[in-house]
């Protein structure tokens, strides 16, 4: 009757899972404060190297790269809190008596999926809300060398739009006082994809059907000639916020402000599928604390006939490390395109969850 019910003992399921969630957190505080101890120690020296910084804005830094540590390393702990907990639950031979009373593999862990589950909600919530945040407010922090972070001017430089079979380059874009301007204008005109011809202009000016370009000069590849036009209305179709819009960080936007902007810059005929992987990842990152009880199930069964629990308890930890190599290493040949972005963000995901699979059946077996 027991095999009919997921959780057979719920207050075997709170036990466990309270178990698997205190550990795991536990060695999570203990990580992020060495390695936050450790990372203050190489930036605090650059940080009050800065005229005008004090003791605040070390703790600033503090407050802005904390997030990311526990963002890095929470699958870590989830992980190494699953190799504890069975460990320890082996030790006082728990297991076996909850074999032992009818419960299979599945079920033992059950309420560890469960806890990882939660551990994956928060973790996604905290991505979301905090994480990102952090990332955009750091890396604006960094890029000046921890100075005061200037005003965004409202000037971009060497903006690419694709408007059909066209391209066109404009050196600067000026958002400043609610118009769009854009400065030393190109448009490479193609047929089927091969040039014909390009339309050249100092300056444009979005107007109603299109841009007003001012000294306009085109120029015929066939017969070599430049052509005056003086000032005219070309690129009728193309948006103001095709030009507008920044490089995208995957990491600085909440996911659902990272779809629309993949969906701008799709529409502005920009490469998105680097961006497709890091969104899809927003989910399958998180989702990976679900993994770790499955991956570190080896440490759990089968101790009473091998006797080898440190063994087991490497086997477990190798398999969770490799995960977190097979998934960096897939969202590298997602960011190079090797990789589709689905297969780029969920690859290494299914792939490790069907080896746990297979191990814990295995084992049973």
């Amino acid at each position: 009757m027991h095999q009919l019910h997921f959780f057979p003992s719920r207050t075997m399921a709170f036990y466990v899972g309270r178990l698997f969630l205190i550990r795991s957190f536990a060695i999570l505080f203990a990580l992020v404060l060495i390695l936050q101890t450790l990372d203050l120690l190489g930036e605090s020296g650059k940080i009050l190297a800065v005229a005008g910084n004090s003791d605040s804005d070390v703790w600033r830094y503090v407050g802005l790269r904390l997030p990311q540590i526990i963002e890095t390393f929470l699958p870590f702990s989830v992980l190494l809190g699953t190799i504890l907990t069975l460990i320890t639950l082996n030790q006082n031979s728990e297991v076996i008596a909850m074999k032992a009373s009818g419960m299979s593999a599945h079920q033992v862990l059950a309420p560890l999926f469960l806890a990882a589950l939660l551990v994956a909600g928060i973790s996604f919530v905290f991505n979301e809300r905090i994480v990102t945040r952090s990332n955009a407010a750091l890396s604006a922090w960094q890029k000046v060398q921890y100075a005061q972070v200037p005003k965004d001017n409202g000037l971009r430089s060497n903006i690419w739009v694709r408007a059909g079979d066209d391209l066109i380059n404009a050196q600067t874009v000026q958002t400043g006082g609610g118009a769009v301007v854009l400065g030393k204008v190109a448009i490479y005109e193609r047929t089927q994809g091969v040039l014909s011809s390009i339309l050249s202009a100092d300056s444009a000016r979005a107007v109603a059907g299109g841009w007003e370009l001012t000294n306009a000069k085109r120029f015929l590849r066939r017969s070599g000639t430049l052509e005056p036009l003086g000032n005219i209305v070309a690129a009728k179709g193309v948006r103001p916020d095709q030009f507008t819009l920044a490089q995208v960080d995957g990491d600085e936007l909440p996911f659902l402000q990272l779809q629309s902007a993949i969906a701008d810059l799709e529409a502005a005929g920009r490469p998105v599928d680097a961006l497709k992987g890091v969104l899809w990842h927003k989910i399958s990152g998180p989702l990976s604390a679900i993994l770790m009880p499955l991956l570190g199930a080896v440490a759990a069964f089968g101790l009473a006939r091998s006797g080898k629990l440190f063994v087991r308890a490497i086997l477990g930890m190798a398999l969770g490390f490799a995960y977190f190599v097979a998934d960096n290493f897939a969202l590298a040949m997602g960011d190079l395109g090797a990789y589709t972005p689905f297969l780029a963000a969920w690859g290494p995901f299914i792939l490790f969850a069907l080896i746990g699979e297979m191990i814990l059946i295995r084992t049973e077996e």
